[in-house]
């Protein structure tokens, strides 16, 4: 698409056009108009498939490098991630979608709070959103804050940016489950997921161990070909 900001000003003349038989070499010319001046602000907005979203130390950064070859920076203190990462998720036959990790995101981000909040604007072109969780109870949540406040004061958050990006597919990632014993850990989920009501697939991973890691980016690139059937169908029925 093109869309035309400023019109530039009518061209002047050069000097060919006062070319003539006895003046060869005319040094003269003839301005042109002044064109339009705007000031323009640019927002850009990466196109990525999945976006990761969380509090900070979720383990976000950390999950795309155990599914892509990005390499973010990976620390144990908050805000590690300053900008957006995009890494690139290969699957079996060939296939691959792309992957963004934003800075984590606190209650009162839409208000200017933490970093993650001047970030939110990537995640509006993605097809689907993976909610990662830290549900260890070693550091008693991210920064104090139970896996479940951890999940609503998100979708407060969100849905102060931008209503619709509640309405995206979203599923939930719960994370470190290797800072827990096994039973334990499954235990934990579960219960997450009932308080939620949760009702869009979940997952239980150690994205540190890369254990769980490959059957979510399997199943997202099977959740892509059935978008790309269901509007193929849409457009026929259309």
């Amino acid at each position: 698409d093109r869309l035309l900001v400023a019109k530039g000003g009518r061209g002047g003349l050069g000097n060919m056009h006062f070319k003539s038989s006895t003046n060869r070499s005319p040094r003269q010319a003839l301005p042109g108009e002044e064109g339009e001046e705007r000031l323009l602000k640019l927002e850009l907005k990466l196109l990525a498939d999945v976006g990761l979203l969380g509090f900070p130390n979720a383990g976000k950064s950390t999950l795309i490098r155990a599914v892509s070859a990005a390499t973010p920076k990976v620390a144990d203190y908050p805000f590690t991630t300053l900008y957006p990462n995009l890494g690139v998720v290969r699957v079996e036959n060939y296939r691959s979608f792309v992957i963004a990790d934003i800075p984590g995101l606190i209650e009162g981000a839409a208000d200017g709070a933490g970093l993650g909040a001047q970030f939110l604007r990537h995640l509006q072109r993605t097809r689907l959103l993976l909610h990662l969780v830290d549900i260890s109870p070693m550091e008693g949540g991210v920064e104090g804050v139970s896996p479940i406040e951890q999940v609503r004061a998100i979708e407060r958050e969100l849905e102060k940016h931008d209503p619709e990006l509640l309405d995206k597919p979203r599923w939930l990632v719960l994370n470190k489950a290797d800072l827990m014993f096994e039973d334990e850990a499954k235990a934990a989920a579960e219960k997450i997921v009932a308080e939620l009501g949760w009702t869009q697939p979940w997952y239980l991973v150690s994205a540190l161990g890369r254990e769980g890691t490959w059957p979510i980016m399997n199943n997202v690139m099977a959740f892509f070909d059935r978008q790309k059937e269901d509007e193929a169908q849409a457009r026929d029925a259309y």
